[in-house]
């Protein structure tokens, strides 16, 4: 048994403060906000928490009436993954279009107008950016949220995002250290492996984390993933070698020099909850020198926060949790709620000129065209959309739309749609699904819109028949691009976004740059 320096009272306040956790509903329930009067310091919001951005400012004015510096934590890289929008589809392009676009002061921009718009809503914390090096073209989690998969241009996007958000007023939280991009299995479900040795580690992951320190982001998110070459037991999020011995360890001794905060990616995910469970797993983490714990995704109750609190002072009061360290823990996510209780909120939005449109203007750069040139024919009339759709990633999630169908029907009335997956081609075979596929489309051009076709075969076998039986089929590749099919019009978009769908949509029907609205 340790002797205590603080009373149990300080203890249970040190514990609640190192929890960020999630709740249901569009206002916050009692329990919740009791909790914030006891020493809860961070809240995490999710698509189910947000109806509209009128309803969100009413939500985070709640919390904060009960704690004026409280951490209000949010999953919006844009792109693909949205909760502002997730209803709807994202107005700014992800990371893989803004890499492609390679124009660092645009996404500064996007970054920044979406900063501002966070805190207009009263959100002062985004679990964003993702600086992962997608150097894996296989990633099932990570793909079109990088950069890229060139170290230094996912360096640069990333400072460049950090300064444009953190300059709204809204802290930025880089993830996921210390690299998701070299993955083929989603920490989600499973515990993935990296094999990599310290050199290729320091010379491709650890990159745009440099970058991102030096750019002063306020946080970092560590990433449920095993490397043995750093330690062959515990994956980064529970690694003492990971997180203080890496992430926190000076410059001049090797280490990142990271002084701010380290988030746990959410413990409920698999590759933690299967193999330690979350209490045992938010004690390791904070031991190895996280400062907050992230859960909510899928446990978010009263119940869990309560479980986790009472792990974490139970584990201090037998000695397998320094007192000192969670006591640090709590100070660095006090000292980012009194930066943010300064710097961030509807105040500081107030303080940045809106950028009308600059999502849309990167999903326009962002467009790739093959063949490029007059060679295209645009649709004169209606078209039939058959959207090619893989099984979404817990991250991005089921309910957020994507593709073109809708902004193409806008440009060309009378344009027909349909969705297509695997199941679908099990049942029918392939044959039989592009025979749907034609009868369907009656005549009518087809855009295949298709997302990572390179990772699943039935898909690729699916568009390969069509291409055959009709070879003017435009293709719209929505995930990451590899090689285009030979001859056939083929777009990449480099993501999902709704405007990137409104960006290739434009190209489709031939409307001309002049005649494009804004967003």
């Amino acid at each position: 048994m340790t002797t205590l320096a603080h009373d149990a009272a300080t203890l249970t306040r040190d514990a609640l403060t190192v929890l960020q956790p999630g709740f249901t509903g569009t206002t916050a329930p009692d329990w919740l906000l009791r909790r914030l009067g006891e020493g809860l310091a961070s809240v995490g919001l999710f698509g189910r928490n947000i109806a509209t951005p009128e309803q969100l400012a009413a939500l985070t004015a709640q919390l904060r009436a009960e704690r004026d510096d409280v951490l209000v934590a949010i999953d919006e890289e844009g792109g693909d993954v949205t909760r502002l929008e997730v209803r709807t589809g994202s107005s700014f392009p992800g990371n893989l279009a803004l890499g492609a676009v390679d124009d660092p002061e645009l996404t500064r921009a996007v970054a920044r107008e979406l900063g501002r718009r966070l805190a207009e809503c009263g959100v002062n914390l985004n679990w964003a950016p993702s600086a992962d090096v997608n150097s894996n073209p296989d990633n099932p989690v990570i793909g079109v949220r990088s950069f890229g998969a060139e170290p230094g241009l996912v360096a640069r996007h990333t400072a460049a995002y950090v300064e444009g958000l953190q300059s709204a007023g809204v802290a930025a939280c880089t993830k996921h250290f210390p690299g998701h991009g070299d993955t083929a299995v989603d920490s989600h479900h499973a515990l993935p492996r990296i094999d990599a040795g310290l050199d290729t580690l320091a010379a491709r992951e650890l990159v745009p984390f440099r970058a991102a320190i030096a750019a002063g982001t306020k946080a970092v998110m560590s990433a449920h993933i095993l490397l043995p070459a750093l330690d062959p037991d515990l994956p980064a999020t529970l690694s003492p070698a990971a997180l203080h011995g890496l992430l926190r360890r000076p410059v001049a001794d090797g280490g990142l020099g990271f002084d701010g905060l380290i988030v746990t990616d959410g413990m409920e995910m698999r590759a933690i909850a299967d193999a330690y469970g979350i209490e045992r797993g938010s004690v390791l983490a904070i031991a190895a020198g996280a400062d907050a714990i992230c859960v909510g995704g899928g446990l978010a109750d009263e119940d869990t926060v309560l479980r986790l609190r009472d792990a974490l002072v139970t584990a201090v009061t037998e000695g397998r949790l320094a007192e000192e360290r969670l006591a640090e823990a709590a100070e660095r996510v006090r000292a980012l709620g009194e930066w943010t209780r300064r710097s961030g909120g509807p105040r500081a939005a107030h303080g940045v000129e809106p950028a009308a449109g600059v999502g849309l203007t990167a999903a326009r750069r962002a467009l790739r065209v093959t063949p490029a040139g007059p060679s295209y024919e645009p649709l004169t009339g209606p078209a039939y959309v058959a959207s090619l759709t893989p099984v979404a990633n817990i991250a991005v999630g089921e309910e957020t739309p994507w593709g073109v169908a809708g902004e193409l029907a806008r440009l060309r009335p009378g344009t027909g749609t349909a969705t297509y997956g695997q199941r679908d081609a099990e049942a029918r075979g392939v044959p039989g699904l592009i025979e749907n596929m034609l009868d369907a489309a009656a005549g009518r051009r087809i855009v295949a819109v298709v997302r990572d076709v390179h990772r699943h075969p039935w898909m690729a076998d699916a568009l390969d028949a069509l291409l055959t039986a009709r070879p003017e089929t435009v293709v719209v590749e929505m995930g990451v691009p590899q090689a285009p099919p030979a001859g056939a019009p083929h777009i990449a978009t480099h993501g999902a976004a709704r405007v990137c769908g409104r960006a290739a949509a434009e190209v489709i029907a031939g409307v001309a740059a002049d005649d494009r609205p804004g967003d």
